[in-house]
């Protein structure tokens, strides 16, 4: 349109038109400008959780950071291989989180890929974009399937018993003895040596946990793909239980029975890349 009104302006001769082009050009410099000023300064980070699973629609936050001193930032929207979110506005040397949920498919270990920042500030002339690099590897895991708990207690470890975990409890064996902190039950002060002290004195005793399973791939049911989504389920309601859970996934590969979170994302991510190396 502007340039249909220069031509027109340059045939005519009308000052009026001359006018009105110069206002266009110029308010199109001033969008350009401030539509540049609008993306300057940002950074953008995805921050995923320690469990993705096939299939399953997964919350992702990302962070948008305005660095600049002086401007705010408007109307973001951020696209990615795996979806799209928005941001209406960041002030000035501040942060925004926002949410995107997105779903993976397939298990194993999986790269996000190229994003892209856009904004259509400060009118809905021009989309102003640049890339950003989201080179995150992640590992999918088998998206959990029910199946009888039988399969787990086939795989039982032969070791009976209580299983002690390495953590603070109220039954269980001593682990050792600290200061009272004032929040413990009374019935684990160590009198005796409380006594000798001259302070109070408290028994820390370890966590009891039902009997170990060891989980055997081979014996659970199905393909493969059923066989490994089986032991994602039952790691996990293994862990629910507070029993120890192991694996086992071929003839020398042994992980052994353990409780915690840090433990049931190596059984997963086992689980994950299994078959893919």
């Amino acid at each position: 349109m502007t340039l249909l009104l220069g031509f027109a302006a340059v045939n005519t001769g009308n000052n009026l038109l001359y006018l009105l082009v110069s206002a266009l050009l110029g308010f199109m410099s001033i969008s350009g400008i401030l539509g540049r000023w609008n993306l300057a300064g940002l950074r953008v980070d995805l921050v995923l959780p320690d469990e993705i699973y096939d299939g399953v629609e997964t919350m992702l936050t990302v962070r948008f950071e305005n660095s600049k001193r002086w401007l705010p930032s408007f109307l973001l929207a951020l696209h990615l291989p795996v979806g799209r979110t928005t941001a209406v506005h960041i002030a000035r040397r501040d942060t925004a989180s926002e949410t995107l949920y997105a779903t993976f498919h397939g298990r194993g270990i999986q790269s996000i890929g190229q994003g892209r920042v856009e904004s259509i500030f400060p009118i809905n002339f021009f989309v102003r974009s640049f890339p950003i690099p989201v080179e995150r590897k992640i590992t999918v895991f088998p998206a959990p399937r029910f199946c009888r708990n039988t399969a787990a207690e086939a795989g039982r470890s032969r070791a009976g018993g209580e299983f002690q975990a390495g953590r603070k409890g109220y039954e269980g064996d001593i682990s050792r003895i600290s200061d009272y902190s004032g929040g413990e039950p009374l019935k684990l002060i160590h009198w005796k040596l409380s006594a000798r002290h001259g302070m109070l004195k408290v028994k820390e005793l370890s966590t009891v946990t039902r009997p170990p399973v060891v989980l055997e791939l081979a014996h659970l049911p199905g393909n493969l793909e059923d066989r490994l989504r089986c032991a994602s389920y039952l790691i996990g309601s293994c862990l629910r239980e507070n029993r120890p859970v192991g694996l086992r996934l071929g003839p020398r590969t042994l992980l052994p029975p353990d409780v915690g979170r840090g433990h049931k994302l190596r059984l997963l991510t086992e689980l994950a890349v299994y078959g893919q190396h």
